[in-house]
């Protein structure tokens, strides 16, 4: 059972989400929470720790607090708020690496968590309409988020190998949406006009960012359930998802993602890359029976009311194409009021 946990990323949105709800389970007796920054929100009960999981020094902190539970959600989707691809696949790949050595060399550690990712699925036109947790992806996403999340999980195979007193649980997350998480996913769908691979309509899964904690938080204090799918029940399309955030839509060539893409990045409109819209093109579906049957979590959020939910802070688009508020300007109000604060990592 999770005595003292140490929590990565905690200054990012779900992580310090995590932490406050963490903090209100009365068996952990004590939580720190690590990340490079101080966190902008509260965190609870839990201690923040100024670090770089990039840095040995992780392993002393573990030591000095006889940490043993490590709940690892430092790996970031978007590379724009790390400030750029070199950053974040340094954060996400060594960090992971460096994070690994210091539990595999610790003597209190019995547990680990991990927040992967649905992408190390991919999205090709020959994937299955949905991925079991022991099925690989006819393509194995070759850059991004993706590569990082695909390297991040062999790390943790031979991280269990090495050590297999740890118990290791790892979730795949469906995208996380909501109503006060920002994503690529809700930055996409916040544009004026969103852009639709041509041609096509990509099935997908949603996650609530509620539903996306309590299932850490589950992974956290129930038993160890190794790897574990954990999606909304149902399915949405892009152009359902465009319809739903009251959005028109732009046909464009698949071929032209990547250059739309660098647009939006200039632009600080959007954080979406030619993998993203692959995946709207091609859809990825998640088989979440282990998510029920081993993990014990029923999401209380369907895909559809997650996106709902997300849908509703957005402000309506005004003739000509223009919203009333722009994306950079969503992220002006408090903390406290709801609205999105900061971007931040899946």
């Amino acid at each position: 059972m999770a005595k003292v946990v140490l929590v990565t990323g905690v200054s990012r949105y779900l992580g310090g989400l995590y932490a406050r709800r963490l903090s209100a389970e009365p068996s952990v007796e004590r939580i720190l929470g690590i990340d490079v920054v101080p966190p902008r929100h509260s965190i609870g009960r839990a201690e923040f720790v100024r670090a770089d999981i990039r840095n040995p020094m992780i392993g002393r902190i573990m030591a000095s607090a006889a940490v043993d539970t490590v709940v690892h959600l430092s790996v970031i989707a978007t590379p724009k708020g790390t400030g750029g691809r070199v950053t974040q696949k340094e954060i996400n790949v060594i960090g992971s690496m460096q994070l690994l050595a210091a539990c595999q060399k610790s003597t209190t550690v019995e547990r680990l968590v991990v927040k992967s990712s649905a992408t190390v699925y991919g999205s090709s036109p020959m994937n299955p309409a949905l991925f079991t947790e022991d099925m690989n992806p006819k393509s194995i996403p070759s850059t991004g988020f993706g590569k990082d999340s695909v390297e991040v999980e062999g790390y943790v195979r031979g991280f269990s190998r090495r050590r297999p007193d740890v118990e290791i649980t790892m979730l795949r997350l469906a995208n996380v949406v909501g109503g006060g998480v920002r994503t690529s996913m809700t930055d996409y769908f916040s544009l004026p006009v969103v852009p639709v691979p041509l041609g096509f309509d990509g099935r997908f899964q949603l996650l609530h960012e509620d539903d996306a904690t309590a299932a850490l938080i589950l992974a956290t204090t129930g038993p160890s359930v190794g790897i574990v799918n954990v999606a909304g029940d149902g399915v949405l399309t892009v152009l359902q998802c465009a319809a739903l955030a009251g959005r028109p839509i732009l046909p464009v060539p698949l071929q032209a993602a990547g250059l739309l893409g660098g647009l939006a990045r200039r632009g600080g409109l959007a954080d979406f890359s030619t993998e993203q819209l692959s995946f709207f093109a091609f859809g990825r579906g998640l088989e979440t029976t282990r998510m029920r049957e081993v993990l014990g979590f029923e999401p209380a959020y369907s895909t559809r009311a997650a996106f709902e939910d997300f849908a509703r802070r957005l402000s309506p688009v005004l003739p000509g194409g223009r919203s009333a508020v722009s994306v950079s300007d969503a992220g002006s109000g408090a903390a406290g009021t709801g609205t999105v604060v900061e971007r931040i990592s899946q």
